[in-house]
């Protein structure tokens, strides 16, 4: 099982892709749970998960431990398909939940009411493709695969 989860082979496009993604949703994890980058923090994000979304209290604290830790996991690359096959379920349901609405693309010029939902395509694809690979070379995944036995 151990294998299944944590071998990779040494190669650098699952390691881009990785880095890639987590510093992305770093940035967003940050703003949801930290407050950095002008986001509202984990009281503020949590307020408008379960007030305004009407989200439950459980799925908006998997959307900030997903989007912060399982960002810093991709970057390192530790459990990187565990952490991919979580991002993949999230951003379906962002998905589905507050952007396919608003159509395929992004609010770039601000006259649509929303976003729309070509980026959380991307990181579907990114994210089952590390599913697939793993997390490619310097992930520590690579070196969990090799220890021991399983």
């Amino acid at each position: 099982m151990k294998k299944l989860i944590f071998l990779t082979k040494n190669n650098w496009p699952p390691a881009i892709l990785r880095i890639l993604l987590g510093l992305v949703l770093f940035a967003h994890g940050s703003q949801k749970l930290l407050g950095w980058f002008g986001g509202y923090g984990f009281n503020g994000t949590m307020d408008f998960f379960t007030e305004t979304m009407g989200l439950p209290w459980i799925i908006g604290l998997l959307v900030i431990i997903i989007e912060f830790f399982g960002s810093i996991s991709l970057m390192f690359g530790f459990a990187t398909r565990l952490w991919s096959g979580s991002m993949v379920i999230l951003f379906i349901g962002i998905l589905y939940s507050s952007h396919i609405q608003h159509g395929f693309f992004m609010n770039w010029l601000g006259n649509q009411k929303g976003e729309g939902y070509e980026f959380f395509l991307l990181a579907i694809a990114i994210s089952a493709s590390l599913i697939i690979t793993g997390g490619g070379k310097y992930a520590v995944d690579g070196l969990l695969a090799r220890s021991g036995s399983d």
